[in-house]
């Protein structure tokens, strides 16, 4: 299993328009319902966003990037950011009832 996180800053008049974006995504996937993939999405008052992806998958592949959603996400992402977004892997420390079970 993989958790990875991904945080960024959006430029203030493409706030909504990301917000828009990533709610396809989970329409999306609430339709193909693809297995092996758990997906949050935040967003801050500071028009930041926090991205939690957990793959089953033990090199980290997901289903995620095959959504067509998600490639209209991903599309432009960098023009729409005014910091561009740092990706790493993370580990949960602690956890109550916000993630499912580990």
């Amino acid at each position: 299993m993989k958790r990875t996180l991904i945080r960024y800053k959006t430029k203030p008049e493409m706030a909504d328009k990301n917000a828009e974006l990533i709610a396809g995504v989970f329409a999306e996937l609430k339709t193909a319902r693809p297995d092996g993939v758990r997906y949050l999405s935040l967003r801050l008052d500071d028009n930041s966003f926090i991205h939690l992806v957990e793959t089953e998958a033990s090199d980290g592949s997901s289903a995620l990037p095959t959504l067509a959603a998600f490639k209209t996400f991903q599309s432009g992402i960098r023009d729409r950011c005014a910091e561009s977004p740092q990706v790493g892997s993370v580990t949960v420390v602690g956890n109550y009832r916000m993630l499912g079970e580990l």
